[in-house]
């Protein structure tokens, strides 16, 4: 056992015992999606660096510390996903996506970051992204936030709240930007080294410190909605409408930036208590700017990521039950002849029958084992194969969930009574 090679750091396999809860989540999500119109893509793990560093933003967190980046065999510069925006957008504008048309996508998949390994944070971790390319429309915004509180009540995911601010047009923000230096500026004695930092080169990052020190500073700093222009107000007005007629709660949060450059107007979150530090489970806003920003016509757009894991997590927390993975029918042979009869039987079933599973791997296994390997298994019927039912050509049935007697019935007569 010394010599076993360890998993990278932060990067988790998912377990057969948990595959169907993923499973059932993003079958959850697939529908919904699909009931609004949102078709899926797949997108490639890897993609050129420039993308990111041109997308988030070369001064953000994730740009300068976290990513995978390396150069290929040719010396390109490579990076594993760090996020997905970046790489839908990119791929409706390499294949022609947006040329007189809107966009309504989403995605799956893993996304790669190296930050500190802990609950709810890995550095393998996995996202189901929403966007709409083309719509400008508040109307837009308000849908996607609505498809995100649908599948929260599809999950039964109670403990979420929804927080949202708007974050105006660049310009505005270049003007706020300038006041939050002047302000932080006056108190450079008092923030520490990461925020001495971002005040030179991304101020805006300062109200997302976690650094309790800093909190009443923070909380003193001037508000952005002071800074917004009048149209910007007017969209976040009407999203903010559209949520209130249809039933959706929310609360302002003026703090809440984003951590991601191409954000403009509408940002909001999915927060939670019930998962530690990692409180945000659902994140995403409005970014007008991108498709420009990578090298197409000016475009709005839209759109939110979900993490997996920790939406999987606080699902659990809220008391979802795991789905079963059991089979109805359990099939039981009885020597060597009928072990070979019962493959044939069982196939011959599996088109016509619920999910059936073959004892197998015991072939010395004796009958009672057998049963009680069947037991054992959750199934609500064991199939049983031996010399009598091979001389009368037909198989037993032995209800394991309820007191019913023991049938002997023709493969047919299996069918018609077990509902198939």
């Amino acid at each position: 056992m010394a010599n076993l090679i360890q998993p990278v750091r932060g990067m988790n396999d998912i377990l057969p015992v948990d595959a169907p809860v993923w499973e059932r989540l993003e079958s959850a999500a697939a529908e919904l999606f699909a009931a609004y119109g949102y078709a899926r893509i797949r997108l490639p793990v890897l993609e050129r660096t420039e993308l990111f560093q041109r997308s988030i933003g070369e001064l953000t967190d994730i740009v300068e510390k976290e990513m995978y980046t390396f150069a290929d065999r040719n010396g390109d510069s490579v990076t594993l996903r760090p996020e997905a925006t970046a790489g839908v957008v990119r791929a409706a504008l390499t294949n022609g996506l947006l040329h007189n048309q809107q966009q309504k996508l989403w995605c799956s998949g893993p996304m790669f970051r190296r930050e500190k390994p802990q609950k709810g944070r890995y550095r393998q971790f996995h996202q189901l992204n929403v966007e709409a390319l083309g719509f400008g429309e508040p109307e837009i915004d308000a849908e996607l936030i609505v498809i995100s509180a649908r599948l929260w009540r599809k999950l039964g995911i109670r403990s979420v709240t929804l927080e949202m601010n708007s974050l105006g047009t660049p310009g505005a923000r270049a003007g706020y930007k300038q006041t939050l230096v002047e302000y932080f500026s006056r108190h450079r004695a008092a923030l520490d080294e990461e925020s001495l930092r971002r005040l030179e080169r991304n101020p805006m990052r300062i109200l997302d410190s976690k650094n309790p020190t800093l909190r009443d500073l923070i909380a003193a700093a001037p508000m952005l909605g002071d800074h917004l222009d009048r149209e910007s107000r007017d969209h976040f007005e009407s999203v903010q409408g559209y949520l209130t007629d249809v039933g959706v709660e929310f609360k302002l949060n003026p703090r809440l930036v984003r951590g991601l450059d191409y954000y403009t107007r509408t940002v909001f979150e999915w927060v939670t208590d019930r998962l530690g530090a990692q409180g945000a489970v659902c994140s995403g806003g409005r970014y007008d700017g991108l498709v420009a920003e990578l090298g197409g016509r000016d475009t709005p757009a839209v759109g939110w990521a979900l993490g997996v894991e920790r939406v999987i997590e606080l699902a659990r927390a809220d008391g979802w039950s795991e789905p079963e993975s059991v089979p109805d029918i359990y099939v039981v042979c009885v020597g060597e002849a009928a072990r070979r009869k019962s493959f044939t039987i069982a196939e011959t079933l599996r088109a016509r029958l619920p999910r059936m599973r073959l004892s197998l791997g015991q072939p010395s296994a004796g009958f009672k084992a057998q049963l009680r390997h069947a037991d054992k298994s959750g199934a609500r019927y064991a199939l049983i194969i031996g010399e009598d039912e091979l001389a009368s050509a037909k198989v037993s049935i032995k209800a394991l969930r309820a007191d019913v007697p023991q049938q002997l019935l023709t493969v047919d007569e299996v069918v018609e009574q077990l509902g198939g």
